[in-house]
């Protein structure tokens, strides 16, 4: 989660978060909180309402599912610890159907990869259709020469 969002949810400034997780940053390693590169900003920011001076001066920092709760103790309020909750519980829900729905997500991915590898030979056929001259004798189906056994044979 962005810190942007954490700070709405938790009820204050995005920098008064920002500045609870510098203070107590050993409680935030890199798996719990990162900060997002130039590249990502400029993805997200297509996404998100910028300001008129052209949005955040500093790039947003992304919080895992361990830097949400750790959150709650740095922050100190009854809300924080309620909002880490309900988080933390939306973490698990999302894992939670990820972990149930894997078949479904592996059968959509092989079906887009068998997907791919037909859509490679069909550009090839048609490739190679392109490249040689068809036969100027066949069987003549609305002014094109159609002789498939001929056709084959040539392509392959």
């Amino acid at each position: 989660m962005l810190d942007f969002d954490l700070a709405e949810l938790y009820g204050v400034e995005t920098r008064v978060l920002n500045q609870a997780v510098k203070r107590n940053s050993e409680r935030f390693p890199e798996r719990c909180v990162f900060q997002l590169t130039v590249d990502d900003m400029q993805h997200l920011k297509s996404q998100i309402v910028t300001s008129s001076w052209g949005g955040r001066r500093k790039p947003v920092y992304a919080f895992s599912e361990h830097g949400v709760s750790m959150l709650s103790a740095v922050l100190r309020s009854e809300k924080a610890v309620e909002i880490s909750l309900k988080i933390i519980d939306a973490f698990v829900a999302m894992r939670n159907f990820l972990i149930e729905n894997k078949e479904v997500f592996l059968d959509n991915y092989m079906i887009k990869s068998k997907l791919l590898e037909h859509e490679n030979k069909i550009s090839y056929i048609l490739d190679e259709l392109k490249s040689k001259d068809l036969p100027e004798k066949g069987v003549f189906f609305e002014g094109q020469i159609f002789d498939a056994y001929k056709l084959t044979s040539i392509i392959y």
